[in-house]
Order: C-alpha cells, then sequence, then structure tokens
C-alpha cells in the first residue's frame, strides 16, 4: 500500500491567508524556515497506477500538480483518481470536490449517509456537481469492510469516531453516528494496515483497538493543548470544543501523546492536520523536540509512506 500525503495542515494551511502568528509569519517569510503547508489530505493506492483521494481539500488543484502520478495520461482526458472518500463534511475536507467538475463521468464518492445528506442539502455540493460531472454516491456502512475498483488490493472499514459535525451543519449541537470516521485500510494481500484519523476528540475501545493492530497510525495532530487558540486570543473554544484531542494532556485527562504511547513500538506513528498555530511546527521548539522525543513523525506535504 502505497500513501501519499497530499496536505498535511488543518484548516487554513500554513501559512493562513489572514494569519499573522509566529508560524505563519516565519512560513511567509523569504528567509523563513517553516515549510508551507496546504490543507490535509492523501491519496492510496495498490499498484501505483490509480487512487483512491481521502478527503477533498481547498488546495486540491495544487497538490495534484505536485504529485504527476495521479495523472497517469493514459487518454486525452484521464486522472489517476478513481474515487473520492470523505471522512467528514468539513469545509476543509469537501470543498476541492468543486475542482473534479471536469470529470468526464460521474464521481465515484463514498461516504457516510449523514455526511452525504449535509453535502445534498446544507452545503449542496452534489447537487451542484450534478450540473457538471454528476455524482456517483456511495454510502460507507460502519463496521463493513469494502473494496473499490479498480484498487482491489485495499480494503477499507469505517470507524465512527466521536468529533464535531461542520458548523453548517443541521446536526452540529446533535451529533449523529457517522459525521466523522476514521479508516482502517488493510493491503489485502500482506494483512498490513493503517488507520487514519485526521479529526479524533475522543477515544473508544474499537478505535484503540484499530490503533493497536495498525502498521501505521496517521491522526489528528491539530492542537498541542486544548487551550492553544484561547491562549493566542485567536477563539473562545477549546480544542475539544472544535472535535480534536490534543497532543497534551488536560483536565486530568490524556492527551494524543498518551495514547499514542500505548501503541506498540513497531508502530509507526504520525501526526497530520497541523493547525498553523501549533507550536510542533517549530522544529527548533520544545513541542517539536517532546514530540520527536516520543517516537512520532509529523506528516509533511509530498510525504510518501510504504506500508
Amino acid at each position: 500500500m502505497l500513501i501519499k500525503v497530499l496536505g498535511s495542515g488543518a484548516g487554513g494551511g500554513l501559512p493562513q491567508w489572514n494569519c499573522n502568528c509566529a508560524n505563519c509569519s516565519r512560513a511567509r517569510a523569504p528567509t523563513g524556515t517553516l515549510a508551507a503547508r496546504t490543507q490535509s489530505s492523501i491519496a492510496l493506492s495498490d499498484t501505483g497506477d490509480d487512487w483512491v483521494l481521502i478527503n477533498a481539500s481547498p488546495d486540491l488543484l495544487a497538490q495534484l500538480r505536485a504529485h504527476p502520478e495521479l495523472q497517469p495520461a493514459r487518454a486525452l482526458r484521464d486522472s489517476g483518481i478513481a474515487a473520492v472518500m470523505l471522512c467528514d463534511a468539513q469545509i476543509d475536507h469537501v470543498t476541492g470536490l468543486v475542482m473534479l467538475r471536469e470529470r468526464t463521468t460521474p464521481l465515484p464518492l463514498y461516504a457516510t449517509r449523514s455526511v452525504l445528506d449535509d453535502l445534498s442539502g446544507a452545503l449542496p455540493l452534489i447537487p451542484l456537481l450534478g450540473h457538471y460531472c454528476g455524482v456517483d454516491e456511495h454510502p460507507i456502512a460502519l463496521g463493513v469492510p469494502f473494496t473499490i475498483a479498480p484498487l482491489t488490493g485495499l480494503r477499507f472499514t469505517a470507524i465512527a469516531i466521536d468529533s464535531a459535525a461542520p458548523p453548517y451543519s443541521p446536526h452540529r449541537e446533535a451529533p449523529v453516528i457517522g459525521d466523522n470516521i476514521a479508516l482502517v485500510i488493510e493491503d489485502v494481500a500482506t494483512a498490513a494496515t493503517a488507520f487514519y484519523a485526521p479529526g479524533l476528540a475522543r477515544t473508544s475501545e474499537s478505535i484503540l483497538t484499530a490503533m493497536r493492530s495498525a502498521t501505521l497510525v496517521l491522526v489528528d495532530g491539530t492542537f498541542w493543548t486544548d487551550t492553544e487558540m484561547i491562549d493566542l486570543g485567536l477563539s473562545g473554544k477549546r480544542a475539544a470544543d472544535m472535535g480534536h484531542l490534543a497532543q497534551c494532556a488536560a483536565n486530568g485527562k490524556p492527551g494524543m501523546l498518551d495514547l499514542l504511547d500505548t501503541l506498540p513500538r513497531t508502530t509507526r506513528k504520525v501526526l497530520i492536520h497541523i493547525n498553523n498555530t501549533n507550536p510542533i511546527l517549530d522544529p527548533d521548539s520544545d513541542a517539536h523536540a517532546i514530540v520527536r522525543a516520543h517516537g512520532i513523525d509529523l506528516a509533511e506535504d509530498g510525504m510518501q509512506l510504504l506500508v
């Protein structure tokens, strides 16, 4: 299984267009030492020819230009993107669907029923695309393994996770099962698995079991502390309020670092969906050193992971 990190940042990327925090300022400076990050998305393949796009970020066109192997040029109009799968209906994970409107056949779209409903009503991207390429909807059943043609070498299983629905969703304040999912992706030939959850607020026994059996865990790295945005004066919300488990423990509850420490030493642990304010992005920071001391990597745009 080949995984390409198309984008590793949280909503807004790095630098965020209207942000002058320390990280954004350094990333924007001509002599800055922080690499720019686009908004989170990954692509998966079993052979390197056809790919499943997991989440479609607003930066999708730039991401595709940076990865020419996703454009195999087998015909006059072609793409290596066989399908798109969504972990949620957040703006930074679905806006890129509009960028695929020039497709010549309906776009295969895999998502839970609640996500498809949000994209048919509150944020009507599916009806919008109906005026262009059209959408071939594939509702995901939780806990039921499935494959996506022509990538028959990969098997996917969606697990419901506890996180937040988008602000525009009619069930923002009353979450429903399926608003957010984590994915277990299995290489059929080798039985190796990857666990992917760019948004994770809390854990469950099913989540812990999946993480502990995975070869690779690619997981929510949004915030360093639960009060990060409050401390910077950028928001009145905690990380948990926005559907994210911070790296540091808070209020007597373990953080993401504590959770990842419980995984087998052989598991590769990578943080993705990293917010522009997170101090772990600064390679000279104490926070970065702590994460690395825990044996955890930071996803970067263009990173390639072989599972």
